[in-house]
């Protein structure tokens, strides 16, 4: 697919009309719909994203993280990272579908008293469930994911992980579609997610009169430690065990927009509100999302064919025919697009800026994340 190709759409609310047109036009309102579904390929992207830095064993996908010290209270999140426990690997062969938790109980450590979960990790109609939660048991979740797959075997690896994460990643769609005036309804999305960052990990942070950010963290000995934040979460980050910093969570916001209304250069007050509450914040640049949309959705070449077929296939009007989402896609979909972010991998994170931290690099963000999965 050619750049002109994608730069042929002025902003996403171009790109949005022509889903609504081409894709959506069952839809009682079409552009809403298509709205919608941008949202989903947003996560889509993060997922895939997630995937290639080689984080997949980590995820478990919208998961209730409690507010530290307050368990009463939890917050669902599109993705959580823990750290792995326990590895092990499942080969099904001869190939019998559906997979189901049951049929890998002897692929694990199953306690004979533990209660499995019913989704299947892959069922007939080829739609594979990504990070399926077989159980949960007293150390925490456990996940299995597809690694391959033929028409005569597959290979799953099943994760045991800890039961805190050690970073959530939230998609956020904000601003205002053309056509309609600013509403309430922008901010308060802002809001929450801010809420939610700022809630979830042991290190608070607290704002001083400068307008810095102060970190203040209890650690395991119940002693206080403060320091400049990006200093003390640093700190913690680079430590050759962070047991001394129970609850620790690196927060990461991911933001695109929402109509022809913001870029990363040119920030309104929710980008603002959730640069200020996330670890990291990274815009998801209208020029990336159009390059996804068109390369393999709209235009796609031969091999990314069974991409744009499973997501017209999911919105074809029909209910409970969903098999292009972050948790349950087409098998070959899938497999074209690992394929994909792995070929594309250093054009894929062109597609991203990073608001926050000043200075911070996509590089850097995949090191840290790499350090808390260690």
């Amino acid at each position: 697919m050619t750049e002109s190709s994608s730069s042929s759409y002025k902003s996403i609310d171009a790109l949005q009309k022509t889903l609504a047109g081409q894709v959506f036009h069952y839809a009682a309102d079409p552009k809403k719909a298509a709205g919608r579904a941008l949202g989903t390929l947003v996560e889509v992207i993060t997922y895939y994203t997630l995937r290639t830095w080689g984080l997949s064993d980590h995820i478990v996908i919208e998961r209730r993280v409690p507010e530290f010290g307050n368990p009463k209270i939890v917050h669902n999140v599109e993705f959580s990272l823990h750290s792995v426990l326990a590895k092990h690997r499942a080969e099904i062969t001869p190939l019998s579908l559906p997979i189901t938790p049951k049929k890998l109980r002897h692929s694990w450590p199953c306690p004979n008293d533990c209660l499995l979960k019913s989704s299947s990790i892959i069922g007939k109609d080829l739609v594979k469930r990504n990070a399926t939660v077989l159980a949960e048991i007293d150390s925490g979740p456990v996940v299995a994911n597809i690694e391959v797959l033929d028409k005569s075997a597959c290979t799953i690896f099943i994760c045991e992980l800890t039961a805190s994460p050690f970073a959530i990643v939230e998609c956020k769609r904000v601003g205002v579609e053309e056509g309609t005036r600013r509403g309430p309804q922008t901010i308060e999305k802002a809001k929450q997610g801010s809420y939610v960052a700022r809630s979830v990990s042991s290190l608070q942070k607290v704002r001083l009169r400068s307008g810095q950010f102060q970190g203040i963290l209890e650690q395991s000995d119940g002693q206080f430690r403060s320091g400049p934040y990006h200093e003390l979460q640093r700190e913690i980050i680079d430590a050759a065990s962070r047991d001394n910093f129970p609850g620790f969570m690196l927060t990461v916001g991911i933001v695109s927009n929402h109509g022809n209304w913001f870029t990363s250069d040119n920030q309104n007050k929710e980008l603002c509100v959730l640069a200020q509450s996330y670890d990291w914040l990274l815009f998801l640049t209208d020029n990336g999302l159009t390059k996804f949309i068109v390369d393999l959705l709209l235009q796609p070449a031969a091999e990314l064919k069974s991409v744009s077929a499973a997501f017209h296939q999911s919105y074809s009007g029909q209910i409970g025919n969903n098999r292009f989402t972050k948790v349950r896609i087409d098998t070959e979909a899938d497999r074209a697009l690992r394929a994909y972010f792995t070929q594309y991998e250093s054009r894929v994170e062109t597609w991203f800026n990073v608001i926050a931290p000043d200075g911070g690099t996509l590089a850097s963000l995949r090191a840290d994340l790499g350090s808390l999965a260690k």
